[in-house]
């Protein structure tokens, strides 16, 4: 084959536009980075004629989208026109004329090309194909192909309350895993290349894919089950009886208990067994790659997530207007909405969790409970005279089912009944039990509160008015309590703003730091909470010292706090793309195995 492809796929592989959670970053860096690479020759082509291709859905319209919660419009017009020739055209438009719409775009990293491929299974119920001789939708087609390649029942499958989520899923794995087949099956060969191809111990493939996710599983499954020749990898993120086990993870992996918990979804639960197929099985944590053996039987390595960052120094100045700027917005809605006396911007301690809205998983209960204590903490230090009268720490919880439109001025600050919903509603009642809301802190009578940010962080969301990067820049530290998390992709993002934080021990994340030498002896830039052996109390106690820590430092040593903030960037510099990069290259490309024996 004359074209090496590389295609990285995925649920939201393509454009911003696709962006659910954090595996759209994953996949974006995964692509930039290695095309960075090449372009700076540090990595070498397997392949002379090497194309990077991203793989992924597309919504065309409002509605499209299977989850209704987020709606999602894929958007191109940030891209060039995809520029093809040779196999990759001639495929394209077979794949077309067997009625798979595939919306195409490219972008450059330096003088390598990035092409995006986004395929469209929302009308798939509508278009007439043919399977076995027999007339049929292309979407039935899709599902009787693959009960006959793996037995995956979907007459059974779709008709769960997810049912939807799991035909998308299987159309677009079906609509990668077509494409390739023609790419493999389109390449011409000369007879000088099947001469010299007789004599290598194995021929080099034309077509790496690496999978993201159970969501485009099948795709590598479908390949090898009809003899296609690919090398193909697939990475979890997480595992779906490990993510509704939750914290009760843990105790399963100590017990070598298999038994699912209650709640696995039983179809993408048999989209992500088929990981089986793929020729390597890579996981995000540790945690993760013990789950997949456990549940599923399936031996993986761990390669870990990573983060870009292009500067060599925080930029200082940038915290600083951002801060002032979250200070300001308080203070200003907190008396307009509130009264009470107005509180100073200057003594407004803001402080961040971000996360899917998972209550349980995320550790919600026990960062409620921790500020609970952080105001005990926070209290007796003025009575003792270590801490000026007055600060206020506020910590926003950035948890959301969905993004909305119509929001009340002064949002998130006012922020009505009628805007919540689902778990929302049970974190906004969760802080108010607590006491946590806003009344008793403009009174005088409350140091700490939380404040719920029910939306997707962006410069137009209604609310602060500021990307979600700026957001995590002025905060002064972040706190991620998770109980289930199998890297925390978040505690690098701060550490890319410079921004100090907590996280558990639990999370993938904390593994690396150990490797960290701390730049301030006893405690550095990010502290890790240990939320495995301690007892609930304990480890609550421990959130609320590590936030106290940071914020009084903050208050009292800006020099101290500097240098943690300095670590904090450090860390998630030392922790770039480059290296996770090149191992999934090396398992991709099949450098390996494509040398002769001396």
């Amino acid at each position: 084959m004359g074209n090496h492809f590389i295609i990285i796929a995925g649920e939201e592989a393509g454009p911003s536009s696709n962006k659910m959670g954090g595996i759209w970053n994953v996949i974006h860096e995964e692509a930039h980075t290695l095309a960075a690479l090449f372009d700076s020759g540090k990595l070498k082509k397997a392949k002379e004629n090497t194309e990077i291709l991203v793989a992924g859905p597309y919504f065309g319209h409002r509605g499209a989208d299977w989850n209704r919660g987020l709606n999602r419009i894929t958007d191109m017009n940030g891209l060039a026109p995809l520029s093809t020739d040779g196999e990759l055209k001639k495929s394209l438009k077979t794949i077309e004329d067997e009625g798979i719409k595939v919306f195409t775009g490219e972008e450059m990293v330096g003088e390598t090309r990035i092409g995006y491929l986004q395929f469209q299974t929302s009308d798939f119920g509508k278009i007439r194909s043919t399977y076995m001789g027999k007339d049929m939708t292309l979407e039935s087609r899709v599902k009787a192909e693959a009960y006959e390649l793996l037995g995956l029942d979907s007459l059974k499958y779709e008709s769960m309350s997810n049912g939807a989520e799991y035909t998308h899923y299987l159309s677009l794995s079906h609509s990668i895993s077509e494409l390739i087949r023609l790419l493999v099956s389109s390449a011409p060969k000369t007879l000088a290349e099947e001469k010299k191809q007789e004599k290598e111990l194995i021929p080099c493939p034309g077509v790496s894919l690496h999978c993201h996710e159970f969501g485009v599983f099948y795709a590598p499954a479908r390949l090898k089950k009809l003899g296609i020749p690919t090398n193909s990898v697939a990475t979890l993120h997480a595992t779906l009886p490990g993510r509704n086990a939750g914290y009760n993870s843990i105790q399963k992996r100590r017990n070598n208990d298999s038994t699912w918990p209650p709640g696995v979804p039983e179809n993408l639960a048999s989209l992500e067994a088929l990981a089986m197929y793929a020729d390597m099985v890579t996981a995000v944590g540790e945690s993760t790659r013990q789950e997949a053996r456990l549940f599923y039987g399936i031996n993986g390595i761990v390669i870990r997530n990573g983060i870009t960052i292009e500067s060599e120094k925080i930029d200082w100045s940038r915290k600083e207007l951002y801060l002032a700027k979250i200070q300001s917005f308080l203070s200003e809605n907190l008396y307009r909405y509130y009264g009470g006396e107005k509180i100073e911007p200057g003594k407004i301690i803001p402080i961040f969790t971000i996360s899917r809205i998972e209550v349980e998983n995320k550790g919600y209960p026990d960062l409620l409970d921790s500020l609970v204590a952080l105001e005990h903490i926070i209290r007796n230090s003025i009575m003792e005279g270590h801490m000026e009268e007055g600060i206020k720490v506020i910590c926003f919880l950035v948890a959301t089912e969905g993004p909305k439109t119509n929001l009340p001025e002064g949002f998130p600050v006012n922020l009505p009944k009628d805007v919540l919903v689902g778990n929302e509603l049970r974190l906004q009642q969760m802080i108010e039990e607590r006491e946590l809301d806003f009344p008793k802190m403009v009174r005088g009578k409350r140091s700490v509160a939380a404040m719920l940010y029910p939306q997707i962080i962006s410069p137009g969301d209604g609310g602060l008015g500021m990307g979600v990067r700026d957001f995590m820049a002025g905060c002064c530290a972040g706190v991620f309590p998770s109980r289930y998390d199998p890297f925390l992709l978040t505690g690098l993002e701060a550490g890319r703003e410079g921004t100090p934080s907590v996280v558990s021990r639990v999370c993938g994340f904390s593994d690396a730091i150990k490797t960290i030498e701390s730049l301030v002896e006893g405690l550095g830039g990010v502290i890790v909470v240990d939320n495995i052996d301690l007892s609930y109390y304990e480890t609550v106690l421990e959130y609320a010292l590590a936030v106290s820590y940071f914020t009084r430092n903050f208050i009292d040593d800006r020099v101290k706090y500097r240098l943690l903030c300095r670590e904090a960037f450090l860390l998630a510099k030392d922790m770039g793309w480059e290296k996770p990069v090149e191992q999934y290259y090396e398992l991709i490309s099949g450098a390996r195995f494509c040398k002769k024996k001396k």
